[in-house]
């Protein structure tokens, strides 16, 4: 069997009068992320994961933020469209494991939404998708409440079709 792992990183900036978009859902908090899209930083980390596994290099690469048509872009539409790269070069995700680092709100009460949300945009089942969240400990950007951060870890495999 070919199996492949990719792990993807990303960070965006926490600011007032912007919405917060995680895992494809909208979370009410006194801040949201910032960026060239809706700034979904555990999407971005998804889809640099999956990209590294299948050798596609990564999201800015595709989806360019000096580009005017992913303006304010919902990344669930990236997401789906990275997934339909991954599958078009022969390949499906086996899984996704994921840390989102923030130091508020709490995401816990959250991640059941959000895995229902990317189990849809990426057609696998839900067990496939796993969110975890913690705290910096109130150390670094992420402690000072500046920005959040996402780890991500894809095992992705040769199809057989």
């Amino acid at each position: 069997m070919n199996i492949r792992v990719g792990q993807g990183y990303d960070v965006h900036k926490l600011a007032e009068n912007e919405e917060l978009w995680l895992g494809g859902i909208r979370i009410e908090h006194t801040h949201g992320l910032v960026g060239h899209s809706d700034a979904d930083v555990l999407i971005h980390g998804i889809c640099d994961a999956i990209l590294g596994a299948a050798n596609l290099r990564d999201i800015g690469y595709h989806f360019a933020d000096t580009d005017p048509q992913f303006k304010g872009i919902d990344s669930k539409i990236l997401l789906k469209e990275v997934m339909k790269l991954l599958r078009d070069n022969g390949y499906e995700l086996s899984n996704v494991d994921n840390t989102i680092v923030a130091q508020r709100p709490k995401i816990n009460p959250h991640i059941p939404a959000m895995k229902q949300c990317l189990s849809e945009v990426m057609n696998v089942d839900e067990d496939q998708i796993s969110i975890k969240a913690t705290t910096s400990e109130k150390m670094g950007f992420v402690g000072r409440e500046e920005g959040m951060a996402v780890h991500s870890v894809a095992l992705i495999y040769k199809s057989q079709k």
